[in-house]
Formats: structure tokens, C-alpha cells, sequence
């Protein structure tokens, strides 16, 4: 097998990203410390055609050099928005869209158990690097999903495990279009 080049993978270019259907997704960073998690989460979103973005609490936001050193010119194809509370912006997206805690709670449901509805928008939150998603924040959403982990660590880095839901959800998703 031979690898393939950068130009034989024909990607969109930025206007053709910005124009292009989206996955029905949007993603919360809520309190994220860390500028590389932001720039790797930027670049998942790329990758999988994600709606929007939203940076709430403490997230810094572009321009910056180290988000900019992970995203790869991702803030530049991803909508992303700004705000500084996340109870208040949960609010407000739930008018349109289910909005999903990622956290390990009571009777959360376990991620390979969750099938997402193609008639449905979902919002996915993503916290805080040592605290995770903040009780007041979970308690706004209308759901939390886990992603089940059996090793002896408790949590998985914030960009990773935005990648594994994303993809998971993304991947459920085209396999109910084509059913359709």
C-alpha cells in the first residue's frame, strides 16, 4: 500500500467547508485550561464537519499561537463562538437541541448504548481538564453521556475523549442516513 499525498486526499478548502452540509453537532468547552485541547478539539471539529463551537468560562480563544500550533488552521474553517457563562448558553441552545453532558454520573448513559436521532441537533460539553463538567453545568443539560472506560484511571484527556463522542456520534449518524 502505498501512502497517499496531502493532494490526493481532496479536502475542502475553507469556503467549500464554510458552504459544505454540517453534522449536527455543536460542541461546549467549558473552562478548558489548556490551548493545545482547544487547537485539537478545533481540529476533530474540522474533521467531522461540526456546526459550531463554543468557548465559555476560562477557554481562551483564537488567535492564539498554541491553540493555532494544534488546530492546524482549524479556527479559520470552524464556526466558534464565545460566552462567558455556560449555564446561560446551555439555555439558550436547548430551544433547538438536545444538549449532552460528556461526564461519569449517576445513571448516565454509557456512549456504545447511545443512538442519536438524525432528526435531532445535539450540543456535546466538554469540561474542565482536572474538574470536568461542573455539577451546575450537568444539571442544565437534558442528558450526560460516558464514555465507559475499564482501566484503573478515572478520566480521559478532554481532547481525546472529544474525539472518541464526536466520531462515535458521527459515525452513528451516516450509518442511520444510509439506512434511511
Amino acid at each position: 500500500m502505498r501512502k497517499l499525498k496531502n493532494s490526493e486526499l481532496d479536502r475542502l478548502d475553507i469556503d467549500e467547508f464554510k458552504s459544505a452540509s454540517k453534522t449536527p453537532l455543536v460542541l461546549v468547552l467549558d473552562n478548558i485550561r489548556s490551548l493545545n485541547n482547544i487547537g485539537s478539539v478545533f481540529r476533530t471539529a474540522d474533521s467531522f464537519l461540526i456546526e459550531k463551537i463554543y468557548l465559555c468560562g476560562i477557554t481562551a480563544t483564537p488567535p492564539h499561537k498554541d491553540i493555532h500550533k494544534t488546530a492546524l488552521g482549524a479556527t479559520e474553517s470552524v464556526a466558534w463562538e464565545y460566552k462567558k457563562s455556560t449555564v446561560d448558553l446551555i439555555a439558550e441552545l436547548q430551544k433547538d437541541h438536545l444538549c449532552l453532558a460528556v461526564e461519569q454520573t449517576e445513571n448516565a448513559t454509557p456512549l456504545n448504548y447511545f443512538i442519536p436521532e438524525t432528526s435531532t441537533k445535539y450540543v456535546l460539553v466538554f469540561g474542565n481538564e482536572v474538574k470536568g463538567v461542573s455539577q451546575e453545568v450537568v444539571d442544565s443539560c437534558q442528558g450526560v453521556l460516558e464514555i465507559p472506560q475499564y482501566g484503573t484511571k478515572h478520566s480521559l484527556n478532554i481532547s481525546v475523549s472529544a474525539g472518541i463522542v464526536i466520531w462515535d456520534l458521527w459515525s452513528k449518524l451516516q450509518l442511520v442516513s444510509k439506512q434511511n
